[in-house]
């Protein structure tokens, strides 16, 4: 029994192909949308691709601008085969076409499916690479004098400022790398130099952060230096009083801020991928009634449109035959062309009669 089995007559066929003629049309501005949302995120993510560690996370926005062109390409053929189905002259070079193209917008739904997935289970991946990449950043932020690295300190600070976050997973970071250039220090200076001398590795280490992590909000002046020395400061203790410094951590920050984007984007595709699969269902009802007519002559006389020709349960059946039969002519060939080699291997004997 086929599934999904529907009655159509010439007036039912007619309006199937002009609502998916304009559905076909909706998909496109949707293919337009998924490829633009791509796009912005590419961008997104290029501002700040120096405090992430690879290039992992750009296999989202790429793979958006894919289905975006691909939506765009095969909604549009769609479209044109709809057009012309009214007219059954032009309709009949597109039969041999319609079986193969429906199994590519099978594939095509898959893969949007897939993107629409990828899009909420990214945050994982996306968590080490900003965790890994603020890190080096953070290390680099003194390299004002380095090229390639001159621009590190202008990105962090502005990175602080606009996601109002400080240090990897909080201020405490910057206590544990030197973020101040050694151009800027003076080694005559005692204080310097006994920071130097008791640290392992020689660096200069305070308990201090740079200026893009105060909070502008607080009514205190800041304290970016001597941080957890409350005999610096008057009427102040760091354990107990709110610091006038952002509190968040700028990897928890970023990982809000795209996490939120890519969810947002994954639940748009997936409408998508539904609005695509009504329209695979569609097409695939109106090729099954323009194929049934009984009389081609009479476009008047009705006809039957049907997803699979027989039910779920044996069409499954079907196609596991048809994997067993392909998998033994495989085998049966591989055994043919090993014999052919192991005949062609033998030299005959020649025998000289004198």
């Amino acid at each position: 029994m086929a599934l999904l089995k529907v009655k159509f007559n010439q007036k039912k066929r007619v309006k199937l192909a002009q609502g998916l003629w304009l559905m076909n049309w909706f998909s496109v501005f949707a293919g337009i949308l998924v490829f633009s949302m791509g796009l912005f995120l590419k961008i997104e993510l290029r501002k700040r691709s120096e405090v992430m560690d690879n290039n992992e996370s750009h296999f989202v926005p790429n793979s958006l601008i894919l289905m975006g062109i691909l939506s765009c390409a095969f909604n549009g053929f769609a479209g044109k085969i709809c057009y012309d189905s009214l007219d059954p002259a032009k309709f009949a070079k597109w039969k041999p076409m319609l079986k193969p193209y429906l199994a590519l917008c099978c594939v095509f739904n898959m893969l949007i499916f897939f993107v629409a997935l990828i899009c909420f289970l990214m945050r994982g991946s996306l968590e080490s690479t900003l965790a890994q990449g603020l890190k080096n950043g953070m290390k680099f932020y003194r390299d004002t004098d380095t090229p390639g690295r001159c621009f590190m300190k202008k990105t962090i600070d502005m990175l602080q400022i606009e996601f109002k976050c400080c240090g990897n997973n909080g201020y405490k970071d910057w206590f544990e790398i030197q973020w101040i250039s050694n151009r800027y220090l003076d080694f005559s200076s005692k204080e310097v130099k006994d920071r130097i001398k008791s640290n392992v590795d020689g660096r200069y280490l305070v308990d201090g952060v740079p200026f893009s992590c105060c909070n502008p909000s607080s009514p205190r002046p800041c304290i970016q230096y001597q941080v957890t020395n409350n005999s610096a400061h008057y009427s102040y203790d760091y354990q107990t009083e709110e610091l006038n410094l952002w509190r968040r951590g700028c990897r928890e920050a970023l990982l809000s801020y795209y996490s939120g984007m890519m969810s947002s984007m994954g639940a748009v595709i997936l409408l998508v991928w539904l609005f695509e699969m009504s329209v695979m269902v569609g097409l695939r009802l109106l090729h099954t009634s323009l194929e049934s007519i009984a009389n081609p002559e009479d476009p008047e006389c009705e006809s039957e449109g049907w997803i699979l020709e027989n039910s779920l349960k044996d069409t499954f059946k079907s196609a596991l035959e048809n994997l067993k039969k392909l998998g033994k002519f495989n085998q049966v060939e591989a055994g043919a062309e090993g014999a052919e080699g192991e005949e062609g291997g033998k030299t005959p004997a020649i025998t000289t009669v004198s």
